[in-house]
């Protein structure tokens, strides 16, 4: 029988690394926007003390070597991932892939995807995307990329393994609530080039908006679609979808709701820093002011589109349809390092103009309509009539002309619905406003 001897740590290795950690921390540079410091602020010595202990065990007793810089960095991510699902720290090719996604063009297979209890989860894919034609749909769990299991990855090391060289292959592993068994997909990836915006009409005085996500330059679409629109006729009802939308830059948000409300709070903002301290409001230059509007959402709709459906239902100016939003309602922060890396924080939590919190309740549809399709069973349209038989009288009127509706109607049961809640609105006028 082997006897092993126990492993003897260097007191004087330890004592070193932490007075360095106590030194570095109290080194840092004070920022006019860090909240005055408390008695609770004190550097907690003993808890840097074992930090410096698990380093040094870790230096010495893992089975492979890893060098200081490896292990202080894990450290950092580690610390950063702790907080909650969307901190995080970024090195500098980390910090060019946010940068792609933001200006909506980047290479993968265009999805959206977070963690929920530890899970990677899709959150949205993105429209006209490989993922989106593959059928991945919002809350599917992640549970392979390629041969790599998702189980303690995180969202970055997920996002990373996902995107790769144009034409390249890559296969996930999914399980889809309500089902026992797991299913692979194999997608191609391609350049992502998503425009945000997308218009047409459902039928004659009817729009069609589709925001799939918040870039920079989607305010700018979102008035000339809806300019566009209202050219002739005017629009008697708009649907804006924003169902699968993941959200994105915050101002393209404001931007939207502006187009739609004359007056009063859009958002605000609260967190600990003064300069996450925000609120937006109408500025009155309304594209569509008087337009009836319904909203479509559904549990792949988060952030950015959470903030459009819940201002333009306080504000009373639209009806949201559809199912309950995903929840994600924090506000983060990019903010470069010394190093060249950088930090994704989150720095505020967003409210609607009524003070609701998005984060982890999301925005509870006005009018439940579970997503399905309208299958016609009746056989109304075989049956025999008036106008049908031989010799019949004349009517003094025209017939209604052929039917119009986009085939877009008849394939979107929730879309379907929306439409037929904007021609009630319609019928009703001013009725409908009492």
């Amino acid at each position: 029988m082997r006897v092993k001897a126990p492993l003897i740590f260097s007191t004087k290795f330890s004592t070193r690394l932490t007075t360095w950690l106590c030194t570095a921390l109290l080194a840092l540079p004070a920022s006019a926007q860090t909240p005055a410091p408390t008695a609770d602020d004190d550097l907690p010595v003993a808890d840097v003390q074992t930090f410096a202990e698990v380093f040094e065990r870790i230096k010495r007793a893992y089975v492979d070597e890893v060098d200081d810089s490896t292990l202080l960095h894990n450290a950092m991510r580690g610390m950063l991932s702790e907080l909650d699902p969307h901190s995080t720290y970024l090195d500098p090719q980390e910090f060019q892939s946010l940068k792609e996604s933001t200006e909506g063009e980047f290479g993968g297979i265009g999805i959206e995807i977070g963690m929920r209890d530890g899970q990677l989860m899709v959150i949205a894919p993105i429209d006209d995307t490989p993922a989106a034609r593959a059928g991945l749909q919002s809350q599917d769990a992640i549970l392979r990329i390629d041969d790599t299991a998702t189980d303690g990855l995180s969202l970055q090391e997920a996002v990373e393994l996902m995107r790769g060289e144009p034409g390249s292959e890559i296969r996930i592993t999914i399980l889809r609530s309500g089902e026992s068994m797991p299913r692979d997909l194999t997608l191609t990836r391609q350049v992502i080039r998503t425009e945000s915006v997308k218009h047409e009409f459902l039928a004659p005085g009817y729009g069609y908006l589709r925001i799939s996500q918040f870039q920079s330059t989607t305010g700018e679409q979102v008035n000339d679609a809806l300019a566009a629109m209202q050219e002739g006729n005017g629009l008697d009802g708009l649907v804006l979808d924003l169902r699968n939308n993941p959200g994105g830059v915050l101002q393209a948000a404001v931007e939207v709701v502006d187009a739609f409300v004359e007056q009063g709070l859009i958002v605000y903002t609260e967190g600990r820093l003064t300069d996450s301290q925000m609120s937006f409001s109408a500025h009155g230059q309304t594209a569509a002011p008087r337009v009836p509007v319904v909203v479509l959402i559904n549990g792949g709709s988060a952030s950015a589109s959470e903030i459009v459906a819940g201002a333009l239902q306080d504000q009373r100016r639209a009806v949201i349809m559809g199912t309950e939003s995903f929840g994600k309602g924090s506000v983060q922060q990019i903010m470069p390092l010394g190093n060249g890396d950088g930090l994704k924080l989150t720095t505020a939590l967003y409210y609607t103009p009524n003070g609701r919190s998005i984060q982890a309740l999301g925005i509870t549809p006005d009018v439940q309509v579970v997503r399905g399709r309208l299958e016609v069973t009746d056989s109304s349209a075989q049956r025999l009539r008036e106008a049908d038989l031989s010799g019949h009288l004349k009517g003094n009127g025209d017939r209604a002309g052929e039917d119009k509706t986009s085939p877009r109607v008849r394939e979107d049961y929730q879309l379907g619905e929306a439409l037929n809640l904007l021609k009630a609105l319609k019928v009703l006028g001013p009725r409908a406003e009492r």
